[in-house]
């Protein structure tokens, strides 16, 4: 419960309200179909299988229908959007929110698949996939901006090195389609 006289430490104030324009991703539907369609994949498979064996019955579809749904929920991406001094991405249940002018830290995360993990001052924190920024120059743009108020700042303590890189790389993904869409490859 908050009271009126809560004295938590606030950098700079509260998230900018909607100034500008909000960049989505643009295959974030794409590939919210194509995590449907596995799942669905998986649960008309699994039923076949199973009516073929003749052990059907209906506990046992809605053992395989709870499984697809666990795939769904595992594969269904992260919606990223972003406006200006904001990166937000939402899954299912949950918004979270970076004011990308007030980054601490931005940490590369290697594993089965990568991971940006970003920080803010007000102790937010993100994880988005780096091929989203690739594939979306606008999103990228908008996170390069803040950031760069941020380093100018001198609130980004850590990774900048990784969103130079990340920037590199977003760059010559750009350029080179560019290059495809004009015949000049």
């Amino acid at each position: 419960m908050e009271h009126g006289n809560d004295t938590r430490p606030q950098p700079t104030g509260a998230y900018p309200s909607g100034t500008g324009t909000v960049v989505y991703d643009r295959g974030w539907t794409k590939d919210a179909r194509t995590s449907a369609r596995c799942a669905g994949a998986l649960f008309g498979l699994l039923l076949c299988v199973d009516w073929a064996a003749g052990s059907l019955t209906w506990w046992r579809g809605a053992l395989w229908l709870l499984l697809a749904l666990l795939l769904l929920l595992v594969l269904f991406p992260v919606r990223v959007s972003a406006g200006r001094d904001w990166l937000a991405g939402r899954r299912l249940y949950r918004t979270r929110r970076v004011r990308t002018d007030l980054l601490t830290a931005v940490r590369p995360l290697d594993g089965v698949t990568q991971r940006l993990v970003l920080r803010d001052a007000l102790g937010n924190r993100i994880e988005i996939d780096p091929e989203v920024l690739i594939r979306n120059p606008e999103l990228w743009f908008r996170l390069g901006e803040g950031a760069r108020r941020s380093e100018a700042a001198g609130t980004l303590l850590f990774g900048t090195s990784a969103l130079h890189r990340l920037a590199r790389r977003v760059d010559r993904e750009t350029a080179l389609g560019v290059f495809r869409a004009s015949g000049l490859e």
